[in-house]
């Protein structure tokens, strides 16, 4: 593949990402959850299997430990998260998602899903599925970041 291929092919995946996190926060807003950002969900999706400590969810955003601070006590002061014992750690806290996080954590699934439905009106259904086949098959796993 020539160089500009790679960065056409580049910029194509960067814009994709970025559209689908546009309108993944845009439906989060419409569903009546506002004040937030797009980085906050990416912070949903490490809270929301079973919690994580601040040091998890730094390292899963790729930010500093006082940053990720920083957005837990934003999410805690706007209902979204709540601080608890850690059941394994005395000295530790772990970040645990609010009724209200989950709530919104259900939006953004149903907000990614009208955008996802969007793809299958331009490609086809086939053809979408394809498509996140082989994005897994390149990017299986590890943590979605935000872009900063």
């Amino acid at each position: 593949m020539q160089n500009s291929d790679a960065m056409a092919l580049s910029a194509a995946l960067l814009a994709a990402a970025g559209g689908l996190t546009q309108r993944i926060h845009e439906g989060v807003v419409a569903r009546g959850f506002e004040g937030l950002r797009p980085a906050h969900g990416f912070a949903f999706a490490r809270l929301a299997p079973d919690g994580a400590t601040v040091t998890d969810l730094a390292a899963h955003l790729g930010m500093t430990k006082q940053a990720a601070s920083q957005l837990v006590d934003e999410l805690v002061r706007k209902g979204y998260a709540e601080r608890r014992p850690h059941p394994a750690d005395a000295r530790a806290r772990l970040v645990m998602l609010t009724e209200s996080g989950w709530a919104c954590t259900r939006a953004a699934e149903a907000a990614a899903a009208d955008a996802v439905r969007a793809w299958v009106d331009v490609l086809g259904e086939s053809e979408v599925r394809a498509l996140g086949d082989r994005l897994l098959r390149i990017a299986p796993g590890g943590p979605v970041r935000p872009a900063w």
